[in-house]
């Protein structure tokens, strides 16, 4: 994996969390605004739209650099779209990320042929 792949995955890995604690953040200020004089819900839309779009922009990224399935590319997008989606995308790609590194350095060391 070259370094803009690996910082691209990097990219997506480290918003995908803020981007689902937004939503979720988002999603409670709707409930407190419909049943308290609370409203927060303007200010959280603006930042989990801007978080959104940035996952969006990542996961494009990520998808051209990676040549992943449509498959995984579909999965990543919809757990975009979930409230606790981010989260598992979090961890999926931080296996994935790790997994690469395990392989290189078996490349590097000669230990196997991946």
């Amino acid at each position: 994996m070259d370094i803009k792949t690996a910082t691209a995955l990097r990219r997506l890995r480290l918003v995908s969390a803020p981007e689902a604690v937004s939503f979720i953040l988002l999603l409670v200020c709707s409930v407190l605004k419909r049943t308290t004089d609370f409203n927060a819900v303007p200010v959280m839309g603006s930042i989990h739209g801007i978080l959104f779009v940035l996952y969006v922009l990542f996961w494009a990224d990520a998808w051209n650099r990676t040549k992943w399935p449509l498959k995984t590319a579909a999965l990543y997008f919809v757990l975009s779209v979930l409230p606790t989606g981010g989260f598992f995308a979090e961890r999926k790609l931080k296996r994935a990320a790790e997994d690469a590194v395990i392989a290189s350095r078996a490349r590097r060391e000669g230990v196997v042929n991946a």
